[in-house]
C-alpha cells in the first residue's frame, strides 16, 4: 500500500511538470478526487476522509452551523440600514435557492465543499442579468479543463449520466482559504500526512480486534507437514484458534506445535493514545474544539457559560467562513449599480436561540438602550406585534448627561425630588 500511495505521489508530480498549469491540471478539486499519498501507506481522498469520525463531525459542525443561520439581504438608506426583503436574492438565499433545495441543506453543501475541497461552486440560474436561482455542483462531478483559447470549459454530468457543458459565466466560485488570492486549498491535499496517519491508526485498531486484541502469532511444527496436514493445521488455526470470535478459548496444541508472538501489544504500542492524539490533530486543521466533536478528555479553554463558547466558535471558527460567503455574494450575484445599497447578512444571533438566559439578556439591554424596540423583539421571537408603545424606542433615564441638566426634564426631575425630600421632612417633625 505505501508503495503504491508512493507511485501516485511520483506520478502526480511527472504529469504536473509535464503539463503544468495551462491545461488545468493544477485544479486542487482534480487532485482531491484522485487522492494524495501519505507516509503511512494510506492514500487520502475525498470518500475515505469522511470515515474518520473527526473529519465527519467537524465538516458537520461548521456546515450545519452556517446552513442553519439566517441569512437575508439587507438595504443602507439614508435613515439607516434595514432589512430588504423586496430584494429578489432575499428569498434565493435565506429560503430557496431552487426548486429541489431549501437554503439551509444548500449552505450545508457549500460550507463542506468548502471546508474539504477549498472551493464551492453553484450554477446561477439566469434570466437576462438577474440571478434567479442557485444550483450546487457536486464537485465529484464537476470537471474544468481548459480550452485551446486558454478559457476554462466546466463538464458537468448529472445525476442519469447526462453531461452538460455550463458556461464559465454563470459558474459562481466561493473560495476557501487561498494562499494566491483566487482559488482556495484542498484540506484533503495539505493535510494527506494528519489523515492518513489517522486512518492507518484505524486500519491497525480494527485489525487488532479483529486478531482478538493480540499481535501476530506464529505457529512451527518441528517437521515438513504434508499438504493435507498443512490444510488441516491452517483451518485450524484460521477457525478454531484465531479471531476474537475465539478468544479465551481453551486450545489444544498437537504434534510438539510451538506457539509465539511478533511485535508489541496494542497497550505498548499506545494504540488508544495515537487515536486520541489524530483527534485533537484533525481539529486543528478545522479550527474546532475537540470538546465540541465530543473528544472530552481535555477541558474547554473558551468560557464556562455556553454564550461564551458559542462566542468563541464564532469569532474564531465561523467568522471567516461567513465573511467570505457574504463577500462573494455581493461579489458574484449582486448587479453592479446593487452593491453599494444591498448587502447579504448572517443573522449570528440566532446562536443563542438554545439559551433563554442569554438571549433575554440580549433583548433586554438592546430595548434598555433603544437599539430595538419590543415589536422588532417580538418579531425576532416569531410573536405578533403588538402596536401602539410597544413600537416606540424607549431608553432607561436614571442616569441623565450633564448637559441636560438645564432641561424641562431634568428641572422637573429636581421639582420632584425636592418636593419628596420636603415631604419626608416635614412627616418626620410631625412625628417628633
Amino acid at each position: 500500500m505505501k508503495q503504491k500511495a508512493q507511485k501516485v505521489g511520483r506520478l502526480r508530480a511527472a504529469v504536473l511538470g509535464w503539463l503544468g498549469a495551462p491545461f488545468g491540471l493544477t485544479d486542487v478539486d482534480a487532485w482531491a478526487r484522485l487522492g494524495a499519498s501519505s507516509t503511512a501507506g494510506v492514500n487520502v481522498n475525498d470518500q475515505n476522509v469522511l470515515q474518520l469520525s473527526a473529519v465527519w463531525a467537524c465538516a458537520r459542525l461548521i456546515s450545519e452551523t452556517i446552513g442553519t443561520l439566517p441569512l437575508g439581504m439587507h438595504e443602507r438608506t439614508s435613515s439607516g440600514k434595514r432589512p430588504a426583503p423586496q430584494h429578489g436574492l432575499h428569498f434565493i438565499i435565506g429560503t430557496q435557492p431552487n426548486p429541489d433545495t431549501v437554503s439551509s441543506v444548500f449552505w450545508e453543501a457549500v460550507a463542506a465543499a468548502m471546508l474539504l475541497r477549498g472551493n464551492a461552486r453553484c450554477e446561477k440560474l439566469m434570466v437576462g442579468e438577474r440571478v434567479v436561482g442557485l444550483q450546487f455542483l457536486a464537485p465529484s462531478r464537476l470537471s474544468i479543463s481548459r480550452k485551446g483559447d486558454g478559457t476554462k470549459e466546466y463538464r458537468y454530468t448529472e445525476e442519469n449520466g447526462r453531461q452538460r457543458i455550463i458556461p464559465a459565466s454563470r459558474i459562481w466560485t466561493i473560495p476557501g482559504w487561498s494562499l494566491d488570492g483566487k482559488t482556495g486549498v484542498s484540506v484533503i491535499h495539505y493535510g494527506a500526512q494528519v489523515f492518513g496517519a489517522a486512518l492507518a491508526t484505524d486500519e491497525a485498531a480494527a485489525g487488532v480486534f479483529k486478531r482478538g486484541l493480540m499481535p501476530t502469532t506464529w505457529f512451527k511444527y518441528p517437521k515438513v507437514m504434508k499438504p493435507d496436514q498443512r490444510e488441516e493445521a491452517r483451518d485450524l488455526i484460521e477457525n478454531r484458534l484465531s479471531g476474537a470470535v475465539n478468544a479465551g478459548r481453551p486450545a489444544i496444541l498437537e504434534a510438539d506445535m510451538e506457539v509465539g508472538t511478533l511485535g508489541i501489544n496494542p497497550i505498548d504500542a499506545q494504540l488508544l493514545q495515537s487515536r486520541g492524539f489524530s483527534i485533537e490533530e484533525i481539529c486543528r486543521w478545522f479550527r474546532v474544539p475537540p470538546w465540541m466533536v465530543g473528544h472530552t478528555e481535555k477541558s474547554t479553554s473558551w468560557g464556562t457559560g455556553i454564550e461564551q463558547q458559542m462566542i468563541g466558535f464564532l469569532v474564531f471558527t465561523l467568522g471567516p467562513w461567513l465573511k467570505r460567503i457574504e463577500q462573494s455574494i455581493v461579489k458574484d450575484l449582486l448587479m453592479p449599480a446593487e452593491r453599494a445599497r444591498f448587502y447579504p447578512k448572517f443573522a449570528v444571533e440566532g446562536l443563542l436561540r438554545a439559551d433563554s438566559a442569554a438571549r433575554a439578556a440580549f433583548y433586554s439591554v438592546m430595548v434598555n438602550n433603544g437599539i430595538l424596540t419590543r415589536d422588532e423583539v417580538r418579531e425576532l421571537e416569531d410573536r405578533a406585534p403588538m402596536g401602539g408603545n410597544a413600537a416606540v424606542l424607549t431608553v432607561q433615564t436614571a442616569l441623565a448627561p450633564l448637559d441636560s441638566l438645564g432641561s424641562n426634564t431634568a428641572d422637573q426631575q429636581a421639582r420632584n425630588a425636592m418636593a419628596n425630600w420636603l415631604k419626608d421632612m416635614m412627616a418626620s417633625t410631625a412625628d417628633t
